[in-house]
């Protein structure tokens, strides 16, 4: 009997039609269809409360040779760690009862400087700021995560010039 109480989100993820939604909803409804998956970027940015960047796709991480996921009925945006990158500064929590892997601050400041590409520098250098300012990490904490990353070229004298 199909009285509406359910409704399909996306194909294998279904949600009760009068569920109040939370601001983690989509995170959530993604790493449900890909739980291998890591939020990181503009996405881990505005989970940390860093930044002034809203995106309009969960940003995720996925394995450099993994399938990229299909899913069309979400917004997402996929990139690629491979090596340590897929293990470092990673974090265990909890969306609406799922679980979530998402970079720390410090692995997710580090990430916009090597993603700088893909959304321009000064998201990076707002990240950094923020992350010093508000204390969600230390220096030495984003030094060491562009340490394993290899981004200490690329954070390096960033992090020189505000501490100077």
């Amino acid at each position: 009997m199909d009285d509406g109480a359910v409704e399909r989100v996306a194909r294998g993820l279904y949600r009760f039609t009068d569920a109040e939604l939370t601001e983690h909803y989509t995170h959530a409804a993604v790493c449900a269809r890909v739980p291998h998956a890591i939020v990181c970027l503009l996405t881990a940015l505005r989970i940390h409360d860093l930044g002034t960047q809203t995106p309009r796709r969960v940003w995720i991480a996925v394995p450099h040779k993994a399938r990229a996921p299909l899913i069309p009925e979400l917004p997402v945006r996929v990139v690629r760690f491979s090596g340590v990158s897929l293990r470092y500064g990673v974090v265990d929590t909890t969306f609406e009862g799922v679980p979530v892997r998402i970079t720390s601050p410090a692995r997710t400041v580090v990430d916009c400087f090597r993603f700088r590409r893909l959304f321009g520098v000064h998201v990076a250098l707002e990240a950094l700021r923020d992350a010093l300012h508000d204390r969600k990490a230390t220096a030495d904490q984003i030094w060491r995560a562009a340490e394993v990353c290899r981004a200490k070229s690329l954070v390096g004298p960033v992090l020189e010039a505000l501490s100077a």
